[in-house]
């Protein structure tokens, strides 16, 4: 496991959110035909960025997809580690879940529905919030090999004013760019003096819980407190704390070859005025529930 703490180093931007596949052609075509994300790019996976992980022995692949202005990398492992695990819940503090908005969530969730291989997490389709927990609209599922995904449709004068741009409405399809990646932490308090120390602000923080939030999750009286994150940049995607009550199951010790792995990749400089302009090397950190953040120049 990478160690936790920063060093001198402030995120400036999310460049993209890195999930382990075991298939990486079945992983592109169901993004791609299901989510709308187009192929930028397949190559091997940079070997500082292998070193860095703690997998300099082994060799990956990675295909990088875009939706809208959002990136994510859909990597396969030569040797690949243990299988997502399963009967996992939105509680378990390994769940990391990419945040996708939607211009129409009907449609969406329909258009969803027509391509399998996908296992839904959510119980009894998309679920309207109440006005205290944004009345957004949203549906939690689980792509081919169990990692979780949200469809989210933002209601006017919610989330970023990106989401709500009539350009943007009138030339995207469905799914319109990745919002945010959301990680189930046991404490929003240790978790903020971690991303705080990044350099990450709380931009927004409410206390979900009743009937549309308990079949959201799939789980019994879902409790959680939502904490919205965002490095310095307004570009890019943010981060999500997920603090349910009480908390679930930690994985425990893992590699990053194992399809549980997901990893945020963050553009960083050195906060140190002396060092301005030096390069950063590709470095991973953790965060206290494990969840990897990879720092790059």
């Amino acid at each position: 496991m990478p160690a936790s703490g920063n060093g001198l180093l402030e995120a400036q931007r999310v460049l993209r959110i890195s999930r382990v596949v075991s298939d990486l052609d079945r992983a592109e075509s169901f993004y791609g035909a299901a989510l709308g994300f187009r192929g930028v790019s397949r190559a091997p996976v940079d070997a500082a960025v292998l070193r860095a992980l703690g997998a300099a022995d082994t060799t990956a692949s990675e295909v990088l997809m875009r939706l809208g202005n959002e990136e994510i990398a859909l990597v396969q492992f030569a040797a690949p580690g243990r299988p997502y695990t399963l009967n996992s819940r939105s509680n378990d503090l390994w769940f990391q879940h990419l945040a996708i908005v939607v211009r129409d969530m009907d449609a969406a969730y329909a258009h969803l529905s027509s391509n399998g291989a996908w296992q839904p997490i959510s119980v009894g389709g998309p679920q309207t919030l109440p006005a205290s927990s944004g009345a957004v609209r949203a549906f939690k599922f689980r792509d081919p090999d169990g990692h979780p995904l949200e469809l989210l449709w933002l209601p006017p004068g919610r989330g970023r004013s990106v989401w709500h741009e009539p350009r943007l409405s009138a030339d995207a399809g469905l799914y319109l760019g990745i919002d945010h990646s959301a990680l189930s932490v046991a404490s929003t308090h240790r978790s903020l003096a971690f991303y705080g120390s990044l350099g990450m602000r709380r931009v927004e923080q409410s206390a979900n819980r009743g009937p549309a939030q308990t079949r959201l999750d799939g789980l019994e009286d879902a409790r959680v407190r939502v904490t919205g994150l965002r490095p310095a940049s307004p570009a890019g995607p943010g981060l999500e704390l997920l603090a349910y009550r009480p908390p679930g199951r930690a994985l425990g010790p893992g590699s990053v070859t194992d399809l549980s792995t997901d990893w945020v990749t963050v553009a960083a400089l050195p906060t140190r005025a002396r060092d301005a302009g030096a390069v950063v090397a590709p470095r991973v950190i953790a965060d206290p529930d494990g969840h990897r953040l990879l720092l790059v120049d």
